[in-house]
């Protein structure tokens, strides 16, 4: 009988093996094997070891771009942050139906392709879309607003495609929170914001460090978004991978902004596994 779980057990098991080791583990090796070689005039990758590659991704033109993918990220983050926390609170008082339809209202867009999605975003926000074509009619404006094409565009195009990667760890992390401490608290006359501050936020602070690398590793390299809001006049990691690749048809220097960025990734989830589980100990305190 044994011998036959063990089987069962290896039949599942192989295909995930064959999955990790053929379309992850070996794709990773081959980006970083040829991130040390040279370029040729044609595109060609030449086999002669250099650090040039990754010298190159400390020139200027590329410091700012990473500035500003940073920058797009932490501040996706941040605003997926300000609306995440008030809805969750506002869901959790909410009977058990009311939540279970809420919460599966927030996985819906994911049954649309986000690129599908992000071209939808083009009929609304463009010069003469329907945001533009209702303020101008209410006369609340009297010319089209720059809604897209800019870095306001692209914000609003990341902030919808992953404020739901912020919204399920915070609600998940709001569940775990008692009634009865909140409603200690309610009694002992403590404001809401007192409430929040010294209960609510020490208990999901999990849940938004979770949600926080879910939101901002993404965010450094959706190049689809920057792509289709941004116009392409605004470049992110993930475009300037992206261009390496398929249109200067430098894979070794694309290579190795792919390695580097996998390893900006790698230090936020060392990160995460640090101070998060600190903050579990706080939470669970």
């Amino acid at each position: 009988m044994k011998f036959d779980n063990k089987i069962f057990k290896f039949i599942f098991i192989v295909p995930v093996i064959i999955y990790s080791v053929f379309l992850i583990a070996l794709p990773l090796l081959y980006i970083f094997w040829i991130s040390f070689l040279k370029n040729d005039s044609y595109g060609g990758i030449i086999n002669v070891f250099t650090l040039q590659n990754y010298i190159d991704i400390f020139a200027d033109v590329y410091i700012k771009i990473f500035l500003r993918s940073f920058l797009i990220a932490l501040g996706t983050t941040f605003i997926c942050i300000l609306i995440s926390y008030p809805f969750v609170l506002a869901v959790s008082h909410k009977n058990k139906k009311i939540q279970q339809i809420l919460m599966t209202l927030v996985m819906v867009p994911f049954l649309t392709n986000s690129l599908i999605r992000m071209y939808g975003f083009t009929v609304l926000l463009r010069k003469y879309g329907v945001i533009n074509q209702i303020l101008l009619n209410t006369s609340l404006i009297n010319e089209p607003l720059e809604l897209m094409y800019n870095t306001f565009g692209i914000m609003i195009g990341m902030v919808y495609t992953l404020l739901p990667f912020m919204i399920l760890p915070l609600y998940s992390s709001v569940l775990t929170i008692e009634k009865p401490i909140l409603e200690a608290a309610n009694d002992l006359g403590a404001s809401k914001w007192q409430t929040f501050k010294k209960i609510i936020l020490p208990q999901t602070l999990p849940g938004l460090f979770n949600g926080s690398l879910m939101v901002f590793t993404p965010a450094l390299g959706y190049f689809f978004i920057v792509d289709i809001l941004g116009g392409g006049k605004i470049m992110i990691l993930g475009n300037l991978i992206k261009n390496q690749f398929l249109t200067a048809r430098n894979w070794p220097f694309g290579a190795a902004i792919s390695v580097f960025l996998i390893l900006i990734t790698s230090i936020l989830i060392w990160g995460y596994k640090k101070i998060g589980g600190k903050m579990d100990d706080l939470g669970g305190m």
